[in-house]
C-alpha cells in the first residue's frame, strides 16, 4: 500500500464521534477521527515501514500521524529522527502515545528520554517520563539502574507539584509504574506516591482532574499485579 492508499483508507474508517472525542483532548483539524482497533488490518498488510511513516506523520494529520506510529520502524530511527517527531507532536496523545512508544522499542531510550526530561518543555517532559512508564512496563527490572530510577523518583517527588499539566500527569504514571512493575523500588514509590498525594490537572472548559497515585498502586497490588510486565509495547 503507497501513502496515497493509507490516506483514503484511514479516511474511510473515519467516525464523527471519534474526531469529536480527540478533538476534545486537544487534536484539531486535519483528523478524520478513527479508532485505534481500526487501523489494525490495515498494519497487518504494510507491517512496517519507515518510509511510509514518515510520509504519514509529515501531513500533520492526527490520524495519519498515529498509523505512522504502528507501522514506524523504531530501530532505523535516529536521535534526531526523534526530535523531529517531538517537535510535531503538538498535544498529549501524539507524544506520549505515539512517539514515547516508538522510542521505547530502540537502544537509545532512556539516553534521549533523559534529554526530554531535562528539556524544560512540557510535551518533551511528558514524552520523557512516558517513555520510561512503557520501558518499565515492559522490560525486564535487570535493563535498569535501581539507583538511577531512585533519583528520577526524588525528582518527581520534589517537582511534580510545580510542573506544567502534562508533565505532571506522566510523573504520576511514573510513580504508579515504578511501584507495579519494577519491584526493587516498589516501596519507594509507594513512600513517593503518598509524600505527594493529590496531584490537580487543570483541563480546558472542563473540571480540572485529581490524581492519585497511592489508590492506583493500591489496586494493582489487591489484584496481585505487582510485577506486572506487558508482551509489547506498541499493539
Amino acid at each position: 500500500m503507497d501513502f496515497e492508499m493509507v490516506m483514503q483508507e484511514l479516511e474511510a474508517l473515519g467516525k464523527e464521534r471519534m474526531k469529536k472525542m480527540y478533538i476534545s483532548n486537544g487534536a484539531h483539524e486535519p483528523l478524520f477521527g478513527v479508532a485505534t482497533g481500526a487501523m489494525k488490518p490495515i498494519a497487518k498488510k504494510i507491517k512496517k515501514n519507515q518510509p511510509l511513516a514518515e510520509q504519514l506523520y509529515a501531513t500533520g494529520n492526527y490520524d495519519a500521524m498515529y498509523f505512522a506510529g504502528i507501522i514506524a520502524d523504531p530501530m532505523a530511527m535516529t536521535e534526531a529522527d526523534f526530535d523531529r517527531w517531538i517537535d510535531a507532536a503538538y498535544f498529549y496523545m501524539l507524544s506520549d502515545n505515539v512517539v514515547a512508544v516508538t522510542l521505547a522499542e530502540t537502544d537509545i531510550a532512556q539516553e534521549v528520554a533523559d534529554k526530554w526530561i531535562a528539556s524544560g518543555e512540557e510535551l518533551r517532559m511528558s514524552a520523557g517520563w512516558s517513555c520510561y512508564c512503557w520501558l518499565l512496563g515492559n522490560r525486564p527490572d535487570s535493563e535498569f539502574s535501581a539507583t538511577k530510577l531512585a533519583s528520577m523518583l526524588d525528582l518527581v517527588e520534589k517537582t511534580i507539584q510545580d510542573s506544567p499539566d502534562r508533565t505532571k500527569s506522566a510523573m504520576n504514571n511514573f510513580i504508579y509504574t515504578v511501584a507495579v512493575s519494577f519491584v526493587p523500588l516498589h516501596d519507594q514509590a509507594v513512600a513517593t506516591a503518598k509524600a505527594v498525594g493529590p496531584v490537580e490537572i487543570k483541563r480546558d472548559k472542563k473540571k480540572s482532574s485529581i490524581l492519585l497515585a497511592s489508590e492506583n498502586i493500591q489496586k494493582e497490588i489487591d489484584r496481585g499485579r505487582l510485577g506486572f510486565k506487558r508482551k509489547y509495547v506498541r499493539c
